[in-house]
């Protein structure tokens, strides 16, 4: 029998996080032009609206994201990915005490990424078991980033240190403060959801995150 594969490695850029409870095809049309403006991962908060078909909705996500070789993932609800083909990974809100058995019952290579806040136990932990990408939430003040505490730039200075693992920031990220925040620490990438999601030229908007992110001081 054939061995899958990892998808394509994470390496950093702009990471999309959709929110299901958008109206399907409004997100599905922002997808589609950040796609095309070459963002580089895909997640799915687990936002989910009563009584949706999460397979459906998911296979017309993972569709777009196939046809662009960029990689989607899963926020936390795991055991999705032994349903869905289309689902590459998942990003865990916090330590799960069982990842060896869901490695398990997964049954196939998968990427993995976790969120840290403020804690560089978990940048440990994740280095220990092989994630692909640690993520630090919240830079800045923002509505989706719900109960995360702001952490410090040096934090994730610290957490560089640490690991050679991509690290991302979301939180409020905007192009103009990714470009202060590069003065002060390191990193790989950016998670955004409202920044790109609420855009009216999401394409354009893609753009001026990764001209933010390949700025050089």
């Amino acid at each position: 029998m054939e061995v899958m594969e990892k998808a394509r490695p994470i390496k950093g850029g702009i990471y999309l996080v959709l929110d299901p409870g958008m109206e399907q095809e409004v997100l599905l049309k922002k997808l589609l032009a950040a796609l095309v403006a070459g963002i580089n991962v895909v997640q799915i908060w687990n936002n989910w609206p009563a009584g949706i078909d999460k397979l459906k909705w998911i296979e017309a996500v993972a569709s777009l994201c196939s046809n662009y070789h960029v990689p989607l993932l899963i926020n936390e609800e795991w055991q999705l990915l032994t349903q869905s083909d289309g689902l590459q990974g998942v990003h865990f809100d916090a330590i799960p005490n069982n990842f060896e058995e869901i490695q398990q019952t997964v049954g196939r290579p998968f990427l993995s990424g976790i969120t840290c806040s403020g804690n560089l136990e978990t940048v440990e932990w994740a280095h220990q078991h092989g994630f692909d990408y640690v993520s630090f939430c919240a830079m800045f003040p923002s509505p989706s980033a719900g109960s995360c505490d702001i952490v410090m730039p040096q934090t994730v200075k610290q957490a560089r240190s640490m690991t050679n693992m991509p690290i991302f920031v979301s939180g409020g990220i905007t192009p103009e403060n990714i470009i202060l925040l590069k003065k002060e620490t390191p990193f790989d990438g950016v998670a955004v959801i409202s920044g790109i999601l609420s855009a009216g030229h999401p394409q354009q908007k893609v753009k001026q995150y990764q001209q933010a992110l390949e700025a050089v001081y």
